[in-house]
Formats: C-alpha cells, sequence, structure tokens
C-alpha cells in the first residue's frame, strides 16, 4: 500500500516548532507495511491543502496521512479541506459535540463557542476517538476509476495524534493490508551505516523481508519488516530475519524496540551486582545522567566526578602530574588514571572517564577538535579508546557519552564471560 504523509502548519514552515510529527508516523506507518512514497508540509490554507491531497492521490496515493488544523481556531482549516476533496458536506454531530463539551468540563473548563467546529464531521467520515485531547481523527473512503482513495486525519498536537495513530490509523491500516506484516527494530552501536551494511554484505533478505537502516546520533537501528499471509508466517519470517542480523552482528546489537542503551547498561550492570562511577572532562556528567535518566539508577550508580579543571583531576582523581605535564590532560594514560581514581575514591566496582576536546576551540595540531579518550577500569583490568569525531560540540559530547556507555557494556559483556 503506498502513502502520502501530509503535515498542516504555518508554524512548521516558518521554524517555530520542528516537525516531530514526519518522523514519529513515518517510522509507524512503514511498521504497518504503508510504503510511504512522500512527505510534504503546507500551511494552513483550504486550498494548498486540499489541492496537496488531490497530487498524493494523482501520485499513485493509496492512503494519505494528514496530521494538523483539526482544532477549534480560524486557522484549522483541514476538515474543510478534506471534505472539499471528498466531496462531502460538512455536518455536525450533536453527540460528538456532548462529548468534546464533557471533556472541557472534567478539565474543569467551559468549552468556548469556536469548539462547536470540532464536532463538524465530513458526510460518511469515521470518527476516531482522541484519548489525549478534544479533537477527534477523522478516517474517510472514496471509490473512483476502480481503486480505493483513504485518507486519516489526525490533530497535529504530537501526544495526541500519537494516541489516535496506535490506537485507530494502525489497526486499520493492517486490516487493509493484502496478508500480514510484522517488525522489528534491532539497535545497534559502535559501528556506522556503511560499516553495517558491508558486515551483512553477503547476506540477502529472503523474499517478503525488508531491512532499513535507521541511524541516529552514535546508533544505528536495523528494522526489518516481513509480510506473510497470517501472522504466524510474517512472525516466523521476521524473527528469521532478526536472528541472522543477530548472528552477524553480534554484541553490536545492543537492544531491541524502544529501550535505551542507558537502560541496558543498568540492567546489565544490576544483573551481575556491579556499581559504576563515572569521572567526566568533557562531557561534563552528561554520561552520569543518561544512567541516572533511568528509574532503579540506584542499584548501580554510586555517583561521579566533574574533573573538567586539572587541579580537579588530581586533587580528588589521584592524576598523576607527570601524566598531565607529559601526555596532556586528554590521553590514554590521563583517560586511565582518571577511571582508577573515581572507582577507588567513590568505592565502585567500575570507573569510566572521559576526556577530550570538545570544540569548537581549543584544538591543537596533535589534539584537534573532536579528539577524544574513554577509558574503563574495573578489579580485572583496564582499557582506553581513542576517538576522532567532529568539530561540533554539542554533536562530540553527544557522541563520546554514548561511547562511553557502550565501553562500560562491552567491557561488562567480557568481564562476565558474555562478550
Amino acid at each position: 500500500m503506498t502513502g502520502h504523509l501530509l503535515t498542516v502548519g504555518d508554524e512548521i514552515l516558518l521554524g517555530q516548532i520542528v516537525n516531530t510529527n514526519a518522523a514519529w508516523l513515518g517510522e509507524r506507518l512503514a511498521g504497518a507495511g504503508v510504503d510511504l512514497r512522500r512527505a510534504e508540509t503546507v500551511g494552513d490554507d483550504v486550498d494548498v491543502i486540499a489541492a496537496a491531497i488531490e497530487r498524493a492521490y494523482a501520485d499513485g496515493a493509496a492512503v494519505v496521512v494528514v496530521t494538523g488544523g483539526l482544532g477549534p481556531t480560524h486557522d484549522d482549516v483541514t476538515r474543510a479541506a478534506v471534505a472539499r476533496v471528498f466531496g462531502r458536506d460538512l455536518t455536525f454531530h450533536p453527540d460528538l459535540f456532548a462529548a468534546i463539551e464533557a471533556r472541557y468540563t472534567e478539565r474543569g473548563r467551559t468549552m468556548p463557542p469556536i469548539g462547536r467546529v470540532m464536532a463538524e464531521v465530513p458526510d460518511g467520515f469515521d470518527v476516531l476517538d482522541n484519548p489525549k485531547g478534544t479533537a477527534p481523527g477523522l478516517w474517510g473512503t472514496r471509490e473512483r476509476a476502480g481503486r480505493r482513495d483513504v485518507v486519516a486525519v489526525l490533530p497535529g498536537v504530537p501526544y495526541e495524534m500519537e494516541a489516535i495513530t496506535e490506537g485507530s490509523v494502525l489497526p486499520r491500516l493492517r486490516a487493509l493490508q493484502d496478508g500480514f506484516v510484522l517488525s522489528r527494530t534491532l539497535l545497534t552501536v559502535g559501528r556506522g551505516e556503511s560499516d553495517l551494511a558491508g558486515m551483512l554484505d553477503g547476506w540477502t533478505a529472503p523474499p517478503g523481508l525488508a531491512l532499513a537502516y535507521l541511524p541516529s546520533l552514535g546508533t544505528v537501528r536495523l528494522r526489518v519488516t516481513a509480510r506473510g499471509p497470517d501472522r504466524e508466517a510474517a512472525q516466523a519470517l521476521v524473527d528469521e530475519g532478526a536472528g541472522a542480523l543477530r548472528d552477524r552482528l553480534g554484541t553490536l546489537v545492543f537492544g531491541e524496540g524502544t529501550t535505551t542503551l542507558e537502560a541496558v547498561v543498568n540492567d546489565l550492570l544490576a544483573e551481575h551486582g556491579r556499581t559504576v562511577a563515572f569521572a567526566e572532562s568533557c562531557t561534563g556528567g552528561a554520561v552520569a545522567a543518561r544512567v541516572a535518566s533511568v528509574p532503579g539508577a540506584s542499584r548501580v550508580l554510586r555517583g561521579g566526578v566533574v574533573a573538567y579543571d586539572n587541579a580537579v583531576k588530581a586533587d580528588l582523581l589521584g592524576v598523576a602530574s607527570d601524566a598531565l605535564d607529559d601526555f596532556g590532560s586528554v590521553s590514554e594514560p590521563v583517560a586511565l588514571q582518571m577511571a582508577r581514581g573515581v572507582r577507588e575514591r567513590l568505592g565502585a566496582d567500575v570507573g569510566v572517564a572521559t576526556t577530550g576536546v570538545a570544540g569548537p576551540t581549543g584544538g591543537t595540531p596533535e589534539k584537534p577538535v573532536g579528539t577524544v579518550w574513554v577509558a574503563y577500569a574495573d578489579a580485572d583490568g583496564e582499557r582506553a579508546v581513542g576517538l576522532r569525531l567532529t568539530r561540533d560540540r554539542t554533536v562530540n559530547i553527544g557522541l563520546t557519552t554514548t561511547a562511553a556507555l557502550d565501553l562500560l557494556r562491552r567491557q561488562t559483556l567480557r568481564s562476565v564471560g558474555e562478550g
């Protein structure tokens, strides 16, 4: 099933908000078996919205998903545009109006008179319940020239859009598919998209299975999507694909679905009764913050030291002055001493350290911006890894925190005989 995604809103075109809806919907629609061919953003104009929807169908879309412009204000004109495209009148629904009014009352508010428009529905359309807000979603179809056009219309508020999509839209889209569609997403860290593709060279996905690479900062998600005549066939196919990827990539795969690297690290340390402490220079506490963001982090996190200044590295972590003088603060020996020192001083089983030139200034010919060392120390040994990253400070900090957590994960797996 081919699809187009249309986002409505002047605020998006003007750059006042980031279009996170498109990214979220793109992934969910693909997982439901929709072959998304185009994503477009248009302003709050009936003519422009209607033209974009008609263009999508003319270009072969079987389903158009529209998000934004369903509220009660004067610029919420999406329902009128959709009604025009489908040649339907907008009809007021008293029962829907009462339900929307009740939502306002439950929240201690009075619905303004303009809210009445949210109870107007194109004739023949289904109303999709909005469990997180007031404006309902809409679902409509039309038959023409031997084909069926489908439209799903959703609010622009992200958490409302997500709730309606998960609860109403995706089940309907799956029901329209010829067969069953399932997907699994493997989470990888430590190698880029091109490296992973090289490692998978020679592996051919069996018929009915598709592989997509979804890179982000420091990680790559691998989504396998399977089509089968029934759930059992699709499940067997997607499991076969995920298993083949795990066999080839090994410990590069740290999890599946929506988990995070920090959650995996927390669980791994807790499972083996280990605690960790962090000594951070260039990351300024960001690694510890990621671990602490996971509920139950107190099981494993002893604490951390933000040792930005060399005097702090020496006084609090015991880094030798000759190491700082001979090698500089951004070096393998200093990183290892920081990891060793924070482990000893905070009484943790494991110490992890970061030190580097985050940028955009401070680099030298020998140690340009993006030069980073991360280090690990436990009772059995130590390891340091050198990185050459980018010239962007924010990107470098993000990549370094991910590298530090991955080093912690890998060394822990090796220590317990699983890596």
